[in-house]
C-alpha cells in the first residue's frame, strides 16, 4: 500500500508532466501561427503570436472581425 508520501510523488510527477504537456501545445501553436495576416496580408507582429497562439489575423483585422463575428453568433 502507497503511504502519503508516494501517493504524493505520484501526484507531482502527473503535475510535472501535464505542465510540461501544455507547454509543448503552446509552442507548437506558437510555431503554426501565422506570420502574415490573412485578412490584410500585413506582417503579424511576434509579440501577437505569442500572446495569442494559432493566431492568423493582425491585432487590426482582429478588432475589425470581432464586431463582425458577434453579430454571426446572434
Amino acid at each position: 500500500m502507497a503511504d502519503a508520501s508516494d501517493l504524493a510523488t505520484e501526484r507531482e510527477d502527473r503535475d510535472r508532466e501535464a505542465a510540461l504537456a501544455a507547454f509543448r501545445d503552446r509552442r507548437r501553436l506558437v510555431a503554426e501561427s501565422q506570420v502574415f495576416c490573412l485578412s490584410c496580408g500585413g506582417r503579424i507582429p511576434e509579440a501577437r503570436r505569442h500572446a495569442v497562439p494559432g493566431t492568423n489575423v493582425c491585432g487590426f483585422c482582429a478588432r475589425q472581425l470581432t464586431p463582425l463575428r458577434r453579430m454571426g453568433r446572434r
